[in-house]
């Protein structure tokens, strides 16, 4: 039977040279800065007019934190462009920025297993750290074996909009915290941007509830979230850590599942099995699309940009008019 990707798990591990811990760790890196102090840097960040260092962990957590902080913040992104999240294994020197930060953002979920030893290494008092995640519905996954390997839950809610609104306001609480002389900038910045993706979460509800088919078939399994959104189900090449290459079994499986679902358009993402997505689109007469993850800079485009053509790819896959 074809696996389906509906319920994922969480991130590859990830290990640092510091004494990090392996992947699989739930814990949230926010109790570290639970009970700091906040204010004191932000009077000082005010009075002189410096903008508040943020370190976050990749570039789905920059584009949050540059639409709320914009021109107040100074942003520093731990994981290099082009390098897939999943693989990441930061280094001590990846990690220098936390020192002097005041505020850390990361996504959660498990999608940084290393957070929590991060912040620890850091030893910075002043530090407030943002777990963007937080109070989301996780996305559990079933399969016992890849839950005691990586953990339960599907780190992406990124992709999803209302996921992107949970962790912008997140993101905007966590700044107030570190820089409360600036609470209302951020407030409505926040408010500005989560306008935007509540207009855009719209417009393609109203288009997916019409769309003819309802599945579609992608590189990597990130997309749960989105597909909990508008009530979609994805089926993937790689698993949700984007690892290994399906076997021949399950290759075949998936050409069967193409046919019969009437498959026209395989997404593939440039850090994950691109190659695969291809021979799979050859062998059943689909054609490839580009869809994005939002981990790494793409294509110089924005986070509305690129999530705006992953609907609307999707939803033309789907059949949907345009």
């Amino acid at each position: 039977m074809l696996k389906r990707y509906t319920a994922l798990l969480l991130c590859a591990a990830a290990v640092i040279s510091v004494g990090l811990s392996a992947c699989g760790s739930e814990k949230s890196a926010s109790s570290a800065a639970a009970s700091q102090p906040a204010g004191t840097a932000s009077e000082e960040n005010a009075s002189s007019g410096e903008k508040l260092k943020v370190s976050v962990t990749f570039d789905a957590m920059k584009e949050f934190t540059e639409a709320v902080g914009k021109d107040k913040v100074d942003i520093s992104t731990i994981i290099p462009a082009g390098t897939e999240p999943h693989d990441f294994e930061p280094k001590a020197q990846d990690l220098t920025g936390l020192s002097t930060a005041k505020v850390f953002v990361y996504s959660g979920l498990g999608m940084e297993a290393w957070a929590d030893k991060a912040v620890q290494s850091a030893n910075n008092a002043d530090l407030v750290t943002v777990e963007a995640s937080k109070g989301a519905e996780p996305i559990k996954n079933t399969d016992p074996g890849e839950i005691e390997e990586h953990g339960q839950y599907d780190p992406h809610i990124w992709l999803s909009l209302k996921g992107a609104e949970i962790e912008t306001k997140n993101i905007r609480d966590g700044l107030v915290k570190a820089d409360p002389a600036n609470k209302d900038y951020y407030e409505k910045n926040c408010e500005d941007f989560v306008a935007q993706l509540e207009s855009l979460y719209t417009e393609y509800d109203q288009k997916f509830k019409s769309a003819p088919k309802k599945s579609f078939v992608t590189g990597h399994a990130a997309f749960g979230y989105l597909c909990r959104d508008f009530g979609l189900e994805q089926n993937s090449v790689e698993d949700v850590y984007a690892e290994g290459e399906p076997s021949a079994q399950q290759l075949s499986e998936l050409v069967k599942y193409c046919k019969d679902h009437k498959v026209t358009t395989v997404f593939a993402e440039e850090m994950a099995s691109p190659d695969v997505s291809k021979t799979l689109a050859k062998e059943v007469g689909a054609k490839v699309e580009t869809i994005y993850t939002v981990e790494s800079a793409e294509d110089d485009k924005t986070y509305l940009e690129r999530v705006e053509s992953n609907l609307n790819k999707i939803y033309a896959s789907l059949g949907g008019k345009a």
